[in-house]
């Protein structure tokens, strides 16, 4: 087998820009006319897909798990993804910063408090809501939610694009990695497909979060200056979030990315220190420690675990959300974490990627769901309710009950406009690489293109009420890209066996640099 790459030319690279224009446009444009009617029929897609899919988002979540645990120990574990003698582009901590700036620090902020809330409230129907069942419930879901499953979602398809961009020198495109699958058919509409589909998912599910994102940020402003968040409000965010996700998108990754990304985490990392020794320290690590025990007891268990007999509608709701959210994502952060994991070995890329941010993730889930859990079952604080009845004020209320309540909701605010900065900064560099033929210098007018239309589209359906929708079409699109990504583990290993077979140099250059 002998592997082949020809250049695409202009106009093929014009395709999928302009196909993903024209569905955009014309979803968009429905969204505006007729949000009812958008609403209806991506809930219809949305609600089929979770019922008769369900059980396969979670085989295939534990799938990629497994396959990301195998690879990072196989033989394979010491090919660089790039040369062999090529060093990583960024040190570790600006890595770290990107990968979690891109992967999931604006859910960490939003949901730290919210989710354990919700869960303890309103668990499934075999546990009674309020209990201490409940707590130790919500926070072990809090883990398995946010913790291994998603890295390894986003690690499967990362590695494949890293692997096949930077060592193969294909274009840094999802449908470059099907080459040993289908050869010369990537060029063609079934690559065109891929591509499409990664654009599709990849715009609305940044247009829903701006929206969303934008509502607790006004929410969060409304707290500390005594105003009720409206529309008004709303946009003026939006507006400021893309004058500086353009201006940062505009200095490309070696400055405003990076900068921003390390900038947010030395913020989280201050908030979370302080809110670990003012709140009640010992109470905290309590919970992490015995979390972290249910968590990694229950692995297995909760991977597979779909509640048939009771609890079936929990697990839809929630998990199932939760897995098809973070395969709809994967395009995005997959392209994004591989452009920034250039000269790292496959072996440090999954497992500095898999663990670190799992465990920054827990430390949060721990100080923020711990804390809440303390003020509700000890002090009867009555947060939960309040995340109840408005899901994005709960860091907000637990902050009422500490001091500098005022100045930790603008520190918290900040971190939101950062990560949207950052998050927006970095979907604007890959959708504009994914039509752009996979140049990792794309066009300054593609990216004022998508970043003005990603904002202005999030405005748009804020007024119109079709965010919701937009964001179950999103989820839609995990569906095949889940299929999609099966078939991916499978070329990456294809690729890599013919890397061994025809190139035996491989083992021996790896193994003289690890001496």
């Amino acid at each position: 087998m002998k592997y082949v790459f020809p250049s695409l030319n202009f106009w093929k690279n014009q395709a999928v820009f302009g196909i993903s224009l024209i569905i955009v446009l014309s979803l968009v444009g429905l969204g505006i006319i007729h949000p009812s009617l958008l609403d209806k029929y991506s809930g219809l897609v949305h609600e089929y897909i979770i019922e008769t899919f369900g059980w396969g988002y979670l085989i295939s979540a534990l799938v990629f798990l497994v396959f990301s645990i195998w690879f990072a120990f196989s033989k394979y574990g010491k090919i660089r993804l790039g040369k062999d003698n090529e060093k990583p582009q960024y040190s570790y901590f600006g890595w770290f910063s990107m990968l979690f700036a891109a992967g999931m620090g604006i859910g960490m902020i939003f949901w730290g408090v919210a989710e354990p809330m919700s869960h303890y409230l309103n668990p499934p129907e075999y546990l009674a809501g309020q209990s201490d069942a409940a707590a130790k419930f919500a926070m072990k879901y809090g883990f398995f939610h946010w913790g291994l499953h998603p890295w390894a979602v986003y690690i499967t398809m990362s590695l494949a694009i890293a692997y096949f961009s930077f060592r193969r020198g294909m274009p840094p495109l999802i449908s470059s990695c099907f080459y040993p699958l289908i050869g010369e058919k990537i060029y063609g509409v079934v690559g065109y497909g891929i591509d499409v589909l990664a654009v599709f998912a990849t715009v609305f599910g940044i247009v829903t979060s701006l929206g969303l994102g934008a509502m607790q940020i006004t929410t969060g402003l409304g707290e500390v200056f005594d105003f009720a968040p409206g529309l008004q409000a709303q946009v003026a965010v939006i507006a400021v979030v893309t004058v500086l996700f353009m201006i940062s998108s505009m200095t490309g990754l070696d400055k405003g990315i990076q900068i921003l990304s390390k900038t947010n985490i030395m913020l989280a990392i201050i908030l979370l220190v302080f809110m670990l020794l003012v709140g009640p320290t010992a109470y905290i690590f309590n919970v992490f420690t015995n979390t972290m025990a249910d968590y990694l007891s229950g692995l297995f268990n909760m991977s597979l675990s779909t509640n048939p007999f009771q609890g079936y509608a929990w697990t839809q709701s929630w998990t199932i959300f939760y897995w098809a959210w973070w395969i709809a994502w994967s395009p995005f952060v997959g392209l994004f974490v591989a452009s920034i994991s250039r000269g790292r070995t496959i072996r440090e890329f999954i497992l500095g990627a898999l663990f670190v941010p799992t465990l920054l993730t827990f430390l949060w889930f721990s100080v923020f769901g711990g804390a809440a859990f303390y003020l509700e079952m000890q002090e009867g604080a009555e947060i939960a309710k309040a995340v109840s009845e408005d899901v994005s004020v709960g860091m907000f209320r637990l902050y009422a009950h500490y001091p500098l309540s005022g100045l930790l909701t603008m520190i918290t605010v900040l971190l939101l406009g950062v990560f949207f900065v950052t998050s927006a900064d970095s979907a604007t560099f890959v959708l504009s690489m994914m039509t752009s033929g996979g140049s990792l210098y794309p066009s300054a007018a593609k990216k004022i293109t998508w970043g003005i239309l990603v904002s202005s589209t999030a405005v748009i359906l804020l007024y119109s009420g079709g965010l919701e929708a937009l964001q179950k079409m999103a989820i839609a699109a995990a569906l095949p890209f889940t299929v999609i990504m099966l078939f991916l583990c499978r070329s990456l290993i294809k690729g890599l066996r013919y890397e061994f077979k025809f190139n035996p140099s491989v083992t021996l250059n790896q193994d003289k640099q690890q001496t």
